[in-house]
């Protein structure tokens, strides 16, 4: 039998193919991607859920003409492979290799980056209406996932697009029930009622006009009625929003798929805005991800055959010590309420929400509402607390400044994924809620360097009046058990003296590194072989000024170490201190540089930015010894 996939390296060659041979391509795609994934971890479940609908886009329509924008980007997997990444696939999310989302720089395939959720349909917005403004016959999708819905931004758009009215716009909701967690909110519950058939009435006002582009199709339409769920709901919700709605449709049947594509293209350009509901299942076509999708969202590699093997773990995540405290803090103060946006299992809440559903909210891919809802909680003297990653907090920057910090409510902020991330690169690197939280007036910001003082530092913030928050990296610790340690606060602004220049061994000069964070035990590494003295600092802000100036006058050099951006950093702050106090001393700033992190190995990726103890050394060594 001919391996069709293999003779396809562009979009034309598939287009080139009788639509009969689709499901065969769609078989050796999902068995690719399964093989492909297995190899290098990647996102498995959201991909083998959107094989058929990628090819019957890149079948029906000319792209790159045509502009396809991926929603949330992890989704796109089949289609990388369909555009001439095929054999790329092996380096797939590591250093050199190709992306695991969408990206410009990339392909000319990649019409827009989207790395995170719910910007789809604002971009192709943009896109349709530059294209009717230049006279181009250009149809622009947006692929939106269920879960990305949820977001405002997602409403935005659609209310924008609905007075633009003859824009080639067309959105595709791909519907598989949930995102990463299970879906959730009232949105949720419309679309189970669209899919249930509860809100499907005998009227088919949109059928003939959809159909009538192709006449022949009519009958087909008919006979597959039952399969389809008729084509059209009744007045929806995306219809008041000045779209056409189609759907819901078998999101995994290429006949009906290509057909009204097919259609709707037309309409596009003659009608404007159009909306095509298309039912999929996560985990498609392997039986343990569609089981289990959440598991099998983004694995590390593993043997398909037998799935994912739980490894013992010999030491616990960041994650995992924030989930053990938010449960033990949640039992000795009721005030508690956990809140997170759509990341309950990465943000590790699954253990609080069976021992306190009452008490935890999912908002769904709501960062902007997470945040002033959170206000809004503490406003009336209860104590939330938001888990949220450190670039989705970006999202939220607004409703920090002006809902939390200026009212200087007692919000706590579990920043994880804090610093670098590894494979998902770029887009979700926490390089910068340093220089954009350090700036706030009234906000608490603290780094811990292990998992007790992230313990620690996450009770100091919860008792703190005032808003506080608590980065922490992804991954593992050093090891240090959490298991029973009190729910104790640290004095807030003052650091720690973790080890002090040796007299015995006179250095060559007196060196002090001022530590942010987790790379301390790297900077500990190198101070043991030059003897310097190295300073666990904890807070951002407030600074301990009176031990950062006691050192600095009492060594000839400041290293100061951070897993964030120097630019606006930590290290900032305190030269910032010291210029103030007219202290001069020699200095070298150590963390990420003033460009994206791109997606790698951590360790890899701390060598290459100079944060490994080898690599520090050297230029501590280049710099003053």
């Amino acid at each position: 039998m001919t391996n069709f996939l293999e003779t396809i390296s562009a979009p034309d060659e598939l287009r080139g193919l009788e639509v009969s041979k689709l499901p065969q391509i769609a078989q050796e795609l999902r068995n690719f991607i399964l093989t492909s994934v297995s190899g290098t971890g990647g996102h498995l479940s959201s991909n083998l859920g959107t094989v058929e609908l990628a090819l019957a886009l890149h079948y029906v329509f000319d792209t790159p003409y045509d502009r396809l924008v991926w929603d949330v980007g992890h989704q796109s997997y089949a289609h990388k492979i369909l555009t001439g990444r095929r054999e790329a696939m092996s380096g797939l999310r590591q250093f050199d290799g190709i992306s695991g989302f969408p990206k410009r720089s990339e392909s000319e395939y990649d019409a827009f980056g989207t790395a995170h959720s719910s910007t789809s349909i604002s971009a192709a917005l943009g896109m349709a209406v530059a294209a009717k403004n230049k006279n181009e016959q250009r149809n622009v999708v947006a692929i939106i996932g269920d879960g990305a819905m949820s977001a405002g931004m997602a409403f935005e758009a659609m209310n924008n697009a609905g007075v633009n009215k003859k824009v080639p716009l067309i959105v595709i909701l791909n519907d598989n029930e949930m995102s990463i967690s299970p879906a959730v909110g009232a949105l949720n519950r419309y679309l189970v009622k669209l899919i249930s058939g509860s809100m499907y009435a005998a009227t088919k006002r949109g059928l003939d006009k959809v159909l009538s582009v192709a006449p022949p199709i009519r009958e087909f339409a008919k006979r597959l009625e039952g399969h389809t769920k008729g084509m059209l709901g009744p007045a929806t919700i995306f219809e008041e929003f000045g779209f056409d709605y189609y759907g819901p449709i078998d999101g995994h049947n290429l006949d009906v798929l290509v057909s009204t594509l097919q259609n709707i293209k037309v309409l596009a350009q003659t009608e404007g805005p159009q909306f095509l509901h298309v039912i999929t299942k996560k985990g498609k076509g392997y039986a343990l991800a569609e089981a289990d999708p959440i598991a099998y969202h983004g694995p590390s590699p593993f043997n398909p055959i037998v799935g994912i093997q739980a490894k013992p773990a010999s030491k616990k995540t960041y994650t995992q010590i924030f989930g053990e405290w938010l449960c033990d803090m949640g039992e000795a103060d009721e005030r508690l309420m956990a809140i997170t946006p759509a990341m309950r299992e990465g943000s590790g809440l699954v253990e609080f929400e069976k021992r306190f559903p009452e008490r935890y909210f999912d908002v769904g891919i709501a960062e902007q509402h997470a945040v002033t809802f959170a206000a809004g909680i503490a406003c009336e003297g209860l104590k939330p607390v938001v888990a949220i990653y450190s670039t989705f907090l970006q999202r939220g920057y607004d409703q920090l400044i002006h809902d939390v910090t200026l009212q200087n409510l007692p919000v706590v902020f579990a920043i994880d994924r804090a610093g670098m991330v590894g494979a998902d690169g770029a887009t979700h690197a926490g390089a910068f809620d340093v220089a954009f939280l350090r700036c706030l007036p009234n906000l608490i910001l603290m780094t811990p360097a292990n998992e007790q003082e992230c313990r620690a530092m996450l009770t100091t913030a919860f008792k703190h009046d005032g808003p506080a928050a608590v980065r922490y990296p992804r991954g593992s610790g050093i090891g240090l058990e959490t298991t029973g340690q009190a729910l104790e606060s640290l004095p807030i602004g003052k650091g720690l003296v973790v080890r002090s220049i040796s007299e015995q061994l006179p250095p060559q000069k007196k060196i002090a590194f001022i530590c942010f964070g987790p790379l301390l035990y790297n900077a500990l590494s190198v101070a043991k072989e030059i003897n310097a003295t190295v300073i666990d600092m904890r807070f951002v802000k407030p600074l301990d000024e009176e031990l950062l100036c006691d050192i600095a006058r009492t060594h000839d050099a400041l290293v100061f170490v951070e897993d964030s951006a120097v630019k606006g950093g930590a290290g900032s702050a305190c030269l910032e201190v010291l210029a103030d106090q007219n202290i001069q001393i020699e200095s070298l700033q150590m963390g990420l540089p003033d460009e994206y992190v791109e997606h790698g190995d951590v360790n890899f990726l701390l060598d290459l930015y100079g944060l490994s103890s080898e690599k520090m050394k050297q230029r501590v060594t280049a710099r003053f010894l």
